[in-house]
């Protein structure tokens, strides 16, 4: 949509030039649509068209998924509204695991990638911290990359041995059990400063950080979030609003919003004359592929245990493999078999 409009409709710039911008938004943390907006508005009119273009980008997303939230939290104990999620959540898994399997066509790229992957994910499922193993996975490929393996024996040990919550996780208190503004603005600033790859790698840090280490959502409550960063325009980190409204009102939404999307105009605002070297080394573009496929095992794990919790009775099996079926076969809009979902759960709970 925006190379239809920016190049072929308005000719703001060359096809060529938005690709190459399009390829800076993959070397660096955060939403990449998003930040393609904040580059396109850089490219127009420096820091302040970067600001307008970024915000005006979030701005109709963040507004839509909070009224959504505040409807949830005054409805969404009603059985109709459960029945409604009950049937969207095996469509939301069936979409991610297609988003998995496409992301992994393109980032496993060789049999070394792929034991790498499979290292990730045996890392994860031990109990290594998530940052720990995305950055472990970088260094690992970009030494076997540039100086063979006797140089990368180490760094495969540390991926190995990974420990847990390490370096910025540090941010987050599990002990506590109250709602603190500091702790959720700290823990979606760390999540935008260090997000690589698609977005719905962002499951495995929310499950990560609210899920296991603070207790402040529940299961049910984390695949609703992601449900309704899906179902709504714009970008899917807006999660972080209806994750910050249900858990502090309308400043929670605040607070999360701003901390999720800062680090990506602090990105983009810099990259611009560093992203020519960077993509000129070796090092660093093999370990952005490292950092990829470590991003597709947190995907691979949080998919698995989502599903194992919400693919229990026949009806959520049915929908999710259908739903799998036509969204691998067809070009169908997710969209559509989200609101089948939703129809489908809905009249099932009133009768």
């Amino acid at each position: 949509m925006m190379e239809a409009e920016v190049v072929g409709r308005r000719r703001w710039l060359p096809r060529d030039q938005f690709l190459d911008y399009l390829g800076i938004t993959n070397l660096i943390p955060g939403p990449n649509s998003t930040e393609l907006a904040m580059i396109l508005g850089l490219h127009r009119h420096g820091r302040i068209g970067m600001l307008v273009a970024g915000g005006c980008f979030i701005a109709p997303a963040a507004l839509i998924v909070t009224s959504i939230a505040w409807a949830y939290v005054r409805y969404g104990r009603l059985p109709q509204v459960a029945g409604m999620l009950y049937g969207v959540t095996p469509v939301v898994i069936a979409i991610v695991l297609r988003a998995l399997v496409q992301l992994a066509h393109s980032a496993v790229k060789s049999v070394t990638l792929a034991l790498l992957l499979v290292a990730a994910i045996v890392a994860i499922r031990l109990g290594a911290h998530e940052l720990a193993v995305l950055f472990a996975a970088g260094v690992v490929h970009g030494l076997l990359t540039t100086r063979g393996r006797a140089a990368s024996v180490g760094a495969i040990a540390a991926l190995a041995v990974a420990p847990g919550p390490v370096g910025a996780a540090s941010i987050v208190a599990a002990e506590s059990a109250a709602v603190s503004l500091w702790t959720l603005g700290g823990v979606f600033l760390k999540i935008g400063a260090v997000l690589f790859g698609s977005g719905y790698v962002l499951l495995a840090f929310l499950r990560a950080d609210f899920v296991d280490r603070l207790g402040w959502l529940t299961e049910r409550q984390l695949i609703d979030a992601v449900t309704v960063g899906q179902i709504t325009p714009g970008p899917l980190f807006t999660t972080a609003t209806f994750i910050g409204y249900i858990l502090a009102g309308s400043a929670g939404a605040i607070v999360a919003t701003i901390a999720i999307f800062l680090p990506g105009f602090v990105f983009v605002g810099l990259s611009g004359p560093l992203v020519p070297r960077i993509r000129r080394s070796r090092f660093a573009g093999a370990a952005l592929d490292g950092v990829n496929v470590a991003s597709l095992a947190l995907m691979t794990v949080v998919t698995w245990q989502l599903g194992r919790g919400a693919l229990v009775s026949p009806l959520p099996i049915v929908a999710f493999l259908g739903s799998l079926v036509l969204l691998l076969r067809t070009r169908l809009n997710a969209t559509w078999l989200l609101a089948a979902g939703a129809l489908v759960g809905w009249m099932v709970s009133v009768r």
